[in-house]
């Protein structure tokens, strides 16, 4: 499915925040030294930001704002160095007991970042692909009924 339908249902039937302008976009991509693929940044002009199915702090997908994104590395272990995962894997979304969907920025396909499972326990080792891009994400997860799709039962 196209990205459009995604967002717009993302605003009808979801929590999204206020978008965020191209300045704050700007001001991102500056701050984290990477820029967003096409589909990120039609969501983070769309809304810089949402929740799904639920309001925050309740909601298991908490798409981060541009001002939340980190490494994950930094999110997830006590310092931002190499020996907790690679400098390339950024938070994307809060799934609550610092569990996160992570984005690998170093490892785009046809211009566009895998999106990766990042359980806080098993991290960074246990990090797996879980949708070829953000839309593919974004679809599942609005599909899922409120569950974590990439895991099993």
């Amino acid at each position: 499915m196209p990205l459009d339908p995604l967002l717009a249902e993302l605003t009808r039937h979801h929590f999204p925040n206020p978008p965020a302008t191209p300045a704050r976009i700007a001001a991102f991509e500056g701050r984290v030294g990477w820029t967003l693929d096409p589909e990120l940044r039609a969501f983070y002009l769309h809304c810089d930001g949402a929740t799904l199915f639920k309001r925050f702090p309740h909601a298991n997908y908490h798409l981060l704002p541009l001002a939340e994104i980190q490494r994950a590395r930094a999110a997830m272990r006590p310092r931002d160095d190499d020996s907790f995962g690679p400098a390339s894997w950024y938070t994307l979304v809060d799934l609550q007991d610092s569990d996160y969907v992570i984005l690998d920025v170093a490892h785009p396909k046809d211009g566009r970042y895998p999106i990766l499972d990042g359980y806080h326990e098993t991290f960074p080792e246990g990090v797996r692909p879980i949708a070829a891009s953000f839309r593919e994400f974004l679809e599942k997860a609005l599909a899922s009924g409120d569950a974590f799709f990439w895991l099993d039962g």
